[in-house]
């Protein structure tokens, strides 16, 4: 079962594709629209959208920003490693007690203007972290007011947890805004404060003397500003298709590495985002599984686990760690965005892409479920001809039950909606359309166009 009183939900609180061979599916969201043409890539036509999805992901993209150190690697995911360093600096790891040296160098972003202006900003990552290594991911902002945000640190991570604890910084605030978790969120939406810009900041670690470096590959940040509702418009069905995606369900490891946030029991990001690595032809090796008690169905599952888990949040549900897990593997990639409904799921379905979708309810609102949430994830796998979702749930008591068909109205409202009822009656939040989308590097021209029309470059 998902936890009933999930973290998620305090920080959510606070917080023209075709199949092959099918014609192209035209998406009837009002939040989440195809770049203009000439545009900015990844930003939506100025007052289009509630949804500006940016990133910063090729050779041309890395020389724009400003570099303390680092240098741009070509390649078929063009990237930035260290060059020469920038200096020398000590981190003390709240996680493990003990304090090291390290070599850094620095990328920072050129000034992004959001369209829309954002109450919400969520960043992601792409990268590889040899041993020796690891990087920290930073923000800063400019509000309509004139102020500046601090930097604040969105996550500091490895891909590995012998350097360093993987980690996101609680307690970081500056009277306007603040962050939960993995989430920049500004204080007071009512008063009409946003963030109107941002930059991104990538500091780069490695050993004093060592030749090893990170490489990052993609950074970028989802702003948005969806306003409250408890209802949202629904969507007109046009796809009858479902991708044959890997079920695991993630119950069936209850109890197993409690150190792991509990075992199976909050593992449904994980689960869900280890079924898409495996759609796309990746898994983790032999070798990568020794580590896993051979007894155990489904070990990867529990790898997964073990190397999305924030050591602050104590959890596996961080948005951001789960997509920078998944692009370990060859050639992946995962952003964390939000779509405006699930006409733009069908979208990416039908270009053969799956998701993963974060919704909370109450068991009532959902027919099939049998449980309610304060914040689940699961992924989308399909649509049958009558439009209902099909869903690879891993909340499901072993994986042939995994597969699932909700109703759509039933669906879309509880993934869409930013406002809820739980059971006893109190207004709690939703997660406001949030997902992340995972795909891999050799996808086709519908699956790029797809990936376009909902904001991704």
């Amino acid at each position: 079962m998902p936890r009933s009183a999930s973290r998620r939900a305090v920080l959510a609180a606070a917080l023209a594709a075709a199949a092959a061979g099918a014609a192209p599916v035209a998406s009837a969201s009002a939040l989440s629209a195809p770049a203009a043409p000439g545009g900015t890539a990844g930003r939506p036509p100025l007052g289009s959208s509630l949804v500006d999805y940016h990133g910063w992901a090729s050779a041309p993209a890395w020389r724009r920003g400003s570099a303390r150190g680092t240098k741009v690697v070509p390649g078929s995911r063009p990237g930035i490693v260290i060059g020469r360093p920038a200096g020398r600096t000590e981190y003390a790891d709240p996680h493990t007690g003990t304090t090291a040296s390290w070599e850094y160098a620095t990328w920072t972003s050129p000034v992004h203007r959001l369209a829309p202006a954002a109450t919400e900003v969520v960043a992601s990552w792409n990268a590889a972290t040899p041993a020796g290594t690891w990087l920290m991911v930073e923000l800063r902002g400019t509000y309509n007011d004139g102020g500046r945000t601090p930097w604040y640190v969105m996550g500091r991570w490895a891909a590995g947890d012998g350097d360093i604890r993987r980690t996101t910084v609680d307690d970081q605030s500056d009277g306007k805004s603040s962050i939960w978790t993995d989430t920049f969120s500004v204080d007071d939406a009512a008063s009409g404060l946003r963030l109107v810009d941002y930059q991104v900041r990538v500091t780069l670690y490695r050993k004093p003397g060592s030749d090893a470096t990170p490489q990052v590959w993609r950074v970028g940040a989802m702003g948005s500003d969806v306003p409250d509702r408890f209802e949202v418009p629904a969507s007109t069905p046009r796809l009858s298709r479902e991708l044959i995606v890997p079920r695991y369900s993630q119950n069936i490891h209850a109890g197993r590495y409690p150190e792991y946030d509990n075992g199976g029991e909050a593992w449904c990001s994980p689960t869900s985002a280890q079924m898409i690595i495996e759609y796309w032809g990746r898994k983790p090796t032999a070798g990568d599984l020794e580590w896993v008690n051979p007894d155990f169905d489904d070990p990867q599952v529990c790898h997964a686990a073990r190397f999305t888990y924030d050591y602050q949040y104590e959890g596996c549900g961080n948005w951001p760690f789960n997509t920078a897990y998944a692009s370990t593997y060859r050639d992946m990639h995962g952003v964390v965005t939000r779509l405006g409904s699930l006409a733009d799921a069908e979208l990416l379905v039908a270009a053969g892409i799956p998701l993963i979708t974060s919704q909370s309810f109450i068991e009532a609102e959902l027919d099939g479920a049998g449980y309610g949430t304060s914040g689940h994830l699961m992924t989308v796998v399909g649509f049958t001809k009558d439009g209902d979702v099909v869903a690879n749930d891993p909340a499901s008591p072993n994986n042939p039950a995994v597969r699932h068909v909700y109703k759509r109205r039933q669906w879309e409202n509880i993934w869409l909606r930013t406002k809820r009822y739980d059971a006893a009656g109190k207004v709690r939040s939703g997660t406001g359309g949030i997902c992340y989308v995972l795909w891999g590097g050799e996808i086709t021209g519908a699956q790029k166009a797809a990936l376009a029309a909902v904001g991704i470059r």
